[in-house]
């Protein structure tokens, strides 16, 4: 057998922290589909930005002509006094009420945007991490995807439901009052300009610590999450061994640690906030002391002064509703940040790309013609290895330069100690993980080379563990694919399970719980062997499927085995060794490699690895 070297270490992708605006551009495709919701939305923004420039001008024209100042609105002179008023009135009334309707309408536009977006990120998320291969599964906790998929893509929807496009109807409001400053009086405009700079600075150091802290704080919560997720999970272990509090001071350290990151985020806004109050009062101050100047001096009527007193107030007031927003902005695209990590996770495990009119390669080189790779037929079913290496983590081997081949029909036992790598060979055989070098074959066609939906139909895999979702019988068994009423009960019967569903209160429309906690763990089992009976695979995987059900359980199954197994090729991982005498060639792995091969008498003949796992067992009887 020909050595092949283990493939060399890959290099690992850099993580690195965007700035916001490019985080925000990620949000645009997002924005795109509901085009018109956007543009109706932004569209709104500028009358109300307008309204607002206007209602400190208005104000200050009714000071100067109640004062009978000259620099009055041409059509106000020589108009009488209560008749100017009224005109001011009804102009400042139309302005209320232009932005009490606008505002109404943009506010209920931007919050269904916000939704909107956050449905399609939810969506988007979900896809893609149910499409990650197991390895993703393996290194992240479940309570930092839980916090993803929900708190994180709630704080994203507040950037555009009350955040992003705020702030851009605030610019355009700061953007009309700033011009029309300058057109009344442009030195008074330039000093309140003058003005933002400064506190645009120090907003700029608060959120960049601001940030920090938050993104610590979401990780932690995220910690806490998976913390609480894993003892809700396995509270039978916690309580059996006494571990509530080990496992309470735990989540109290935790707990701690996200409590310090919050009072950091809460430091930090309220900086902000207590930044812009001061900086607004000072700008007030600065327009009275300049105004005052240019008012004794007679360059400027007392309207203009009180009308830019509204606007050192109104020219804040963005930066006010900045300030309010800040938190929730940070949060917004820190959760951004965190959910581009997972959809920038490579989706590792890929369907072929069709080529030549739907033909795919076959291990011998020869094109396939049929549509898709692989047919049942009684020559079908073998199952080839090719000098396959697999590890977890990198340099650290689970499977080493495997070769074998099970032919079609063939039943074969994989054995080994634990750890041996018999379960990695079946996650391998079913694509769940991808070969680091070699590759493995199934009737002569690259697994890699076939679709995920029709390989995983091609096989059947029964594990030891039977994961049933919350929903019915019937929909345990079929999964969401289009089978008869008739199938099901077919697939029952073969398997010797319907008298056992016959017996649940509502048969096969019996509800089950998340897990189905309502059913023992040998019936639970029975439901899988359904499941894998109605979709008559070519080839079944049994992992352990018949350590849990009891005697008589296991009597039925056997028999239902029996008839599933003709013409089928068949890969089994049992412990027990006195379960797979009658097998026809018993695999014998250690530490990732296959060390003897053979029936049950030759491997005892041999006096090896097998006859000594055999006669340990033996004497354990």
């Amino acid at each position: 057998m020909t050595s092949v070297s283990p493939p060399t270490k890959s290099n690992r992708r850099e993580k690195h922290r965007e700035n916001d605006w490019r985080l925000f551009l990620k949000l645009l495709p997002y924005a795109r589909r509901t085009g018109r919701l956007l543009f109706a939305s932004m569209a709104l923004l500028v009358p109300l930005s307008v309204a607002s420039a206007v209602q400190p001008l208005i104000i200050g024209q009714s000071i100067s002509l109640i004062r009978q100042e000259e620099q009055t609105w041409f059509f106000l002179q020589n108009r009488p006094l209560q008749e100017g008023v009224n005109i001011l009135i009804g102009l400042l009334l139309l302005t209320v009420l232009i932005r009490l309707v606008f505002v109404a309408v943009q506010g209920f536009l931007v919050v269904k945007l916000g939704q909107q977006i956050t449905a399609d990120i939810r969506e988007d998320l979900f896809h893609h991490v149910t499409s990650l291969a197991l390895r993703f599964f393996d290194k992240t906790p479940v309570g930092m995807l839980i916090t993803r998929l929900t708190s994180d893509v709630e704080a994203l929807g507040e950037v555009f439901s009350t955040g992003a496009i705020g702030i851009i109807g605030d610019m355009l409001s700061m953007i009309a009052i700033a011009l029309t400053m300058f057109w009344v009086q442009w030195q008074l405009a330039l000093l309140l300009v003058f003005m933002l700079f400064p506190v645009t600075g120090l907003i700029i150091y608060f959120q960049r610590e601001y940030r920090k802290a938050n993104y610590k704080a979401r990780d932690e919560l995220g910690t806490l999450n998976s913390m609480l997720q894993e003892n809700i999970m396995g509270i039978n272990i916690v309580q059996l061994f006494r571990r509530e509090q080990f496992n309470t001071e735990m989540f109290r350290a935790v707990n701690n640690r996200y409590i310090i990151e919050v009072d950091k985020t809460i430091f930090h806004d309220s900086a902000v906030s207590a930044t812009l109050e001061w900086i607004s009062l000072v700008a007030i101050a600065a327009v009275l002391w300049l105004g005052g100047l240019f008012v004794l001096g007679n360059t400027l009527s007392f309207g203009v002064l009180s009308a830019f007193i509204l606007y050192a107030q109104r020219l804040f007031d963005p930066l006010r509703r900045f300030a309010e927003k800040f938190t929730m902005l940070q949060a917004g695209f820190t959760a951004i940040e965190r959910i581009t990590d997972i959809l920038n996770e490579p989706i590792e495990i890929r369907d072929p790309e069709v080529e030549m009119g739907g033909k795919r390669r076959r291990g011998d080189g020869k094109i396939d013609a049929s549509e898709f790779g692989l047919q049942t037929s009684p020559q079908s079913g073998e199952i080839r290895f090719e000098h396959v290496w697999f590890a977890y983590k990198s340099d650290e081997y689970a499977i080493k330069d495997l070769n074998f081949t099970i032919n079609p029909g063939e039943k074969v036992a994989l054995v080994g100690p634990t750890g041996a790598g018999k379960s990695s060979i079946i996650r391998l055989l079913c694509r769940l993980y991808e070969p680091t070098q070699g590759r493995i074959l199934v009737d002569g066609i690259d697994i890699r080379d076939v679709p995920q939906v029709e390989l995983r139909r091609y096989m059947g895999v029964i594990l030891q563990d039977g994961f049933l979702f919350a929903g019915d019988v019937k929909s345990n068994i079929t999964l969401g694919e289009n089978y008869g009423i008739e199938e099901v009960h077919s697939a029952a019967r073969v398997t010797n399970v319907a008298s056992f569903i016959e017996a649940l209160p509502e048969g096969y429309d019996t509800q089950l719980r998340e897990r189905g906690t309502n059913l023992s763990g040998g019936q639970k089992q029975l439901l899988a062997f359904a499941r894998a009976a109605i979709r008559d695979p070519k080839i079944l995987v049994l992992d352990e499927a018949t350590a849990s059900l009891d005697v008589g359980t296991e009597a039925l199954i056997q028999e239902a085995l029996d008839r599933l197994l003709i013409q089928r090729t068949a890969i089994i991982i049992a412990h027990r060794l006195s379960t797979i005498r009658n097998v026809d060639r018993i695999l014998v792995l250690k530490r990732g490699e296959l060390v003897e091969s053979g029936s049950h008498e030759e491997l005892l003949d041999l006096d090896g690895l097998y006859a000594a796992l055999y006669k340990l067992q033996m004497l354990g009887t």
